[in-house]
């Protein structure tokens, strides 16, 4: 993977599936997918969730594909009649549905011992937008797809993961972007003024507060994030202090 540490790399991401939209199914992939692109120097910046619908999965990856450098889809590309996130992403980007030859050798071969072999319904799994590459899948012999910037993956977390995988290293970032929690007992309102300051003080860094209430008491983690670990240690450093001066009961690591 190249670093081009000066340009901040974006991505967006589009969760496709009624099921996550009735609240039958969590979806655990955007935490997943937002981890690992943060390691690859890319910033997940937006995400959208969508139905089982070609009109609506279309529209939402031509979107966020002239909006960002990278966008992953996850959902729709397994052997049953809905899963249609092949079809219409070709016909966002305008192009045929095609048989990949080399994701019909892998999944005939993963179906080789299995009972049935390589069905019509699993050839589905092959059918990619036309010019497509693959992305590998050791789990279960299905890839994932990628056509220019954008990158198809399963629904299925541990599945997704596996893709992950296999894209570590393939795309240009920048640097990571670090970083370190500071908790405090207090409210986040009466040290907005604080973290405004700190803020304002170092450039390359944002604050990020998350409030919560526990055993009886409000409180609040701050999340400072940087490319740049002295700028990064530096506003911990500020704020702690400036926590500490005021006279707030604060927690390094965070609460």
């Amino acid at each position: 993977m190249n670093k081009s540490p000066d340009k901040v790399w974006t991505a967006g991401m589009v969760v496709i599936g009624d099921e996550i939209l009735s609240g039958r199914t969590a979806d655990k992939n955007i935490a997943q997918v937002a981890s690992w692109l943060q390691v690859q120097g890319i910033r997940l910046t937006e995400v959208r969730v969508v139905s089982d619908d070609m009109g609506a999965i279309g529209d939402a990856v031509n979107a966020l594909r002239d909006a960002y450098d990278y966008v992953f889809t996850t959902g729709g590309i397994g052997p049953t009649h809905d899963d249609i996130t092949v079809d219409a992403v070709a016909a966002a980007l305008g192009v045929p549905v095609v048989i990949h030859p080399e994701a019909r050798d892998m999944l005939a071969a993963y179906y080789a011992a299995k009972p049935g072999g390589l069905t019509e319904a699993r050839l589905r799994m092959a059918r990619v937008p036309e010019g497509a590459d693959l992305i590998p899948n050791r789990m279960s012999g299905a890839p994932g797809i990628r056509h220019g910037n954008l990158f198809l993956m399963a629904g299925v977390p541990h599945i997704t993961a596996q893709m992950l995988d296999g894209l570590t290293g393939q795309l240009e970032g920048g640097a990571p972007l670090l970083s370190e929690t500071v908790g405090c007992w207090t409210a986040e309102s009466e040290i907005a003024h604080i973290l405004r300051e700190v803020e304002k003080a170092h450039e390359d860094c944002q604050i990020g507060s998350y409030p919560f209430f526990r055993e009886g008491q409000v409180g609040a983690n701050f999340v400072i994030r940087s490319t740049s670990r002295d700028v990064l240690n530096s506003a911990v450093d500020t704020l702690s202090e400036a926590l500490a001066e005021e006279g707030y009961d604060f927690t390094p690591g965070g609460i």
